[in-house]
């Protein structure tokens, strides 16, 4: 009888190496192992023959960037979706991508259960477990840290040393980190405790913003529908942008956020991020819209960013709401066209000029100067009818006053 076979989301880590052993120990099984590269700017090559090594079958090193800026960066982007008013989301979309590859491959291998390694106090479990869910409910789904008895990071390098797995004894940084093309967060240590200001030493992208140039730097951001496409007039695939913003912004100390937030799982969370070229293209974003989208939509857009941004922090980018709650921001972005000139200086990304052939705003219309076309007479009938019902209201009021007397 032929064993069975896992797919694990393999990072090279001591947890995922750990697991690998653990899984063929407590479930006799064939491993295959899975990573997945979303840009976290590490060499992947060498975990070929870890993996190997620690006693997988064979693994899988997929490329994910263009899929990833593509198909979950770029809508949710569209849709100025900021979880807590601070966070892009960089690690809550990073997450869907790779768990897609994985049930993917499990499919193709004819395996019947994906593990992955995260805790059981994150939010990752649920983004891996849901995407799973959506796309092959029938695949069982193992999560180590819920099940085995091991407690601590000691306690995984005595297993790993068990079993002549080769484990750095300390680590070279305190900090739980995450980092992708889009951002890289900072987790746990001293951040633990929110009253800690972040050492200067955190930082591993961005100049602190007073380390950064005393001359401000202006860039051009150029948008079709909302997507962009170039920067300063040079055509870019999304990576390429993405990269290029990041060098940008971490010059110039922009994109660091610094917050506690509340976990799906209950709990509040401290982390700090760096997330350059993210932060400078919603600025751009935004600021774009602000010309291009009227009153009423862009209202409604704002309480449709703040949804999509906790869908997709929850790990619901399969969900069937998010999936219309898109399909309204693509309508949105049909005008989204034209070039922002963004100012750069000391963290800070500020909009300086936006232009749009489909602009909304009309100089005519908007000048405090003389103008033909609005006849300022008319906004006393206007507001005669806007204030109605507080006329109303106040006759009421005063009627029961009168009355009482």
């Amino acid at each position: 009888m032929a064993k069975r076979k896992i797919v694990l989301a393999y990072s090279g880590g001591l947890d995922t190496s750990i697991i690998i052993p653990w899984l063929i120990e407590n479930y006799d099984c064939e491993v295959i192992a899975v990573a997945g590269d979303v840009g976290q700017g590490e060499e992947l090559e060498p975990l070929k023959e870890k993996a190997i090594r620690t006693g997988a079958s064979k693994i899988y090193i997929e490329d994910l960037r263009k899929e990833f800026v593509e198909d979950l960066i770029w809508p949710t982007l569209q849709a100025d979706a900021v979880y807590e008013g601070k966070y892009l989301l960089g690690t809550s979309f990073a997450r869907p991508i790779i768990a897609k590859r994985l049930v993917e491959i499990a499919l193709r291998e004819g395996a019947d259960a994906i593990c992955h390694g995260a805790t059981g106090k994150g939010n990752d479990q649920v983004r891996f477990e849901l995407t799973i869910k959506a796309l092959a409910p029938h695949l069982q789904i193992i999560a180590p840290w819920r099940i085995w008895d091991i407690k601590s990071r000691e306690e995984e390098i005595e297993y790993a040393q068990a079993r002549g797995i080769d484990v750095p004894v300390t680590k070279k940084r305190p900090y739980s980190m995450d980092r992708n093309i889009w951002h890289l967060s900072h987790e746990g240590h001293d951040l633990e405790d929110p009253w800690n200001e972040p050492k200067p030493d955190l930082y591993m992208i961005c100049n602190r913003p007073e380390d950064a140039p005393n001359e401000p730097e202006y860039i051009e951001i150029d948008f079709e529908k909302g997507i962009p496409t170039a920067v300063n007039g040079q055509k870019m695939d999304g990576i390429q942008l993405i990269e290029t913003l990041n060098a940008l912004g971490a010059k110039h100390g922009v994109g660091i956020a610094d917050m506690v937030e509340n976990r799906l799982v209950g709990m509040k969370s401290r982390g700090v991020y760096e997330t350059p070229g993210g932060t400078i293209l919603y600025c751009a974003h935004i600021a774009l819209e602000s010309i291009t989208i009227d009153r009423d939509t862009a209202h409604y857009k704002e309480q449709v960013a703040l949804k999509f941004a906790e869908l997709v922090y929850n790990g619901n980018w399969y969900h069937p709401l998010r999936e219309a709650l898109s399909s309204f921001v693509t309508t949105t972005q049909e005008n989204v066209t034209g070039t922002v000139r963004i100012k750069l200086y000391k963290g800070s990304a500020v909009a300086v000029g936006i232009k749009s052939p489909y602009s909304l705003y009309n100089e005519e219309f908007a000048t405090f100067g003389e103008d033909a076309v609005y006849n300022q007479k008319d906004a006393a009938g206007f507001i005669n009818l806007f204030g109605l019902p507080l006329t109303v209201r106040a006759l009421m009021l005063e009627s029961l006053e009168k009355n009482k007397a």
